[in-house]
């Protein structure tokens, strides 16, 4: 990684603190030993599919909060120049538009400008996965019934940013270098939303051509 890119993703630019796991926690330890896989050159493949003994909801929890922390970071590079100007719409070009829906606000889906989008689907993940509730950090408490539903969702929702990125910002991400990065994660993510079925095919349509390229 060039000295510039690394900058760019140490400073983090995100709007938001990330979420860490507790060292000492069974989490923690999962968490360790997924970055240990992924920085061992591992196929990525190989390293989303669960390890042996391993609690499935324990491990989704981990990877959904470290693609939210690096895909925050992604956008984070790209945010300035993503505004209600140059994006009016939420979009992964002509044929794609993401509308909003949430229980409060916006209780129908509602076309917004793409940084308004993005930053209402940061913070409603931001704050599902602080909620104690639905990601307990205790050891022994139960997660929720309808746990891996809720990941579903978070992750349905961070798979439109890559989309919007890559149509509409991936130049900024070749200005600076930092495509191989990008493109790592995006790999990454795929591969783990489609071994463990958390990602439906329709969703994926907006980069299947590139993702047929990249990922197979």
């Amino acid at each position: 990684m060039s000295i510039a890119l690394k900058q760019v993703f140490n400073k983090d630019k995100t709007f938001r603190p990330k979420r860490k796991f507790e060292p000492g926690t069974q989490r923690f330890e999962l968490h360790k030993k997924a970055q240990a896989s992924l920085n061992s050159g591992v196929d990525l493949r190989a390293a989303v599919q669960l390890p042996h003994g391993e609690d499935l909801n324990d491990w989704v929890a981990v990877h959904v909060v470290d693609f939210f922390n690096r895909i925050n970071l992604i956008y984070g590079t790209v945010c300035e120049f993503c505004t209600e100007k140059s994006c009016p719409v939420m979009s992964g070009g002509p044929r794609y538009e993401y509308r909003w829906q949430d229980d409060h606000k916006y209780k129908k889906p509602t076309a917004l400008p793409a940084p308004q989008y993005m930053n209402l689907l940061m913070d409603w993940i931001e704050v599902q996965i602080n909620n104690e509730d639905i990601f307990p950090t205790s050891i022994g408490i139960p997660f929720p019934k309808n746990f891996i539903q809720i990941c579903k969702k978070i992750l349905c929702r961070l798979f439109r940013v890559f989309v919007h990125v890559y149509i509409h910002h991936f130049d900024r991400i070749i200005l600076m270098g930092a495509e191989a990065h990008v493109n790592t994660c995006y790999k990454h993510f795929y591969y783990f939303g489609t071994e463990l079925n958390l990602i439906d095919r329709k969703e994926l349509e907006p980069l299947k051509e590139m993702t047929s390229r990249m990922c197979h």
